[in-house]
Parts: structure tokens; sequence; C-alpha cells
């Protein structure tokens, strides 16, 4: 059952960023890899929402060719190292930068 929400979520998200395809007007990247960064960014939040150890809602992804930005905010360093184990495993990933900040 999560794994088809989370595909369906994955589905509805790609289909409303590949319709306003805003980054490609711009001339920052090929429609193909766009489509790409679209759905490892997905992917990413979708391994979030199913790992009860990582805040999704805290942690911002953002993928641009094949390298993942994290930002936001975990409450552990045990949190911050898991988000980024879990973007490192995610297909298509080439780099993970990891900008979460640490709560106290």
């Amino acid at each position: 059952m999560n794994y088809t929400k989370a595909l369906a979520i994955a589905v509805l998200a790609g289909a409303t960023i590949l319709g306003s395809g805003c980054s490609v007007m711009r001339g920052q990247e090929t429609v193909g890899s766009y489509v790409d960064d679209t759905s490892i960014t997905t992917a990413v939040k979708a391994k979030f929402v199913e790992d009860k150890t990582v805040d999704a809602g805290a942690i911002k992804v953002e993928t641009l060719n094949g390298t993942v930005a994290l930002s936001g905010f975990a409450k552990s360093g045990a949190e911050k190292a898991q988000a980024e184990r879990i973007a490192r495993s995610t297909k298509g990933v080439r780099e993970v930068r990891n900008n979460l900040t640490v709560r106290p």
C-alpha cells in the first residue's frame, strides 16, 4: 500500500513538473536531464517518507544534473547521516551535498 501511494505521488509530481518546464525554458539543462533530475528528487523524497527515522517534511531535496542537495533541519547527527545514505543509494544520484543543519 505504501509503495503504491509513493508511486502515485511520484507520478503526480513528475507530471506537474513536466507541465511547467520552467527550468528548461531558462536553459539550465536539457529536457532529458530535467526529467531525470525530477525523478531522482521524487524518489529520494519517497524514500524519506518510507523511512521513519527521517523527517521528510523538514528536509528539502533539490537535484541538478544528478547532484542532490539536501537542506533544512535534522533532529540529530544520525538523522542527517541517514538522509545522506538514503540519497546516495537512490538510482541516478552522482553526488550528494548534505547541507542539513542539526538542531539541538
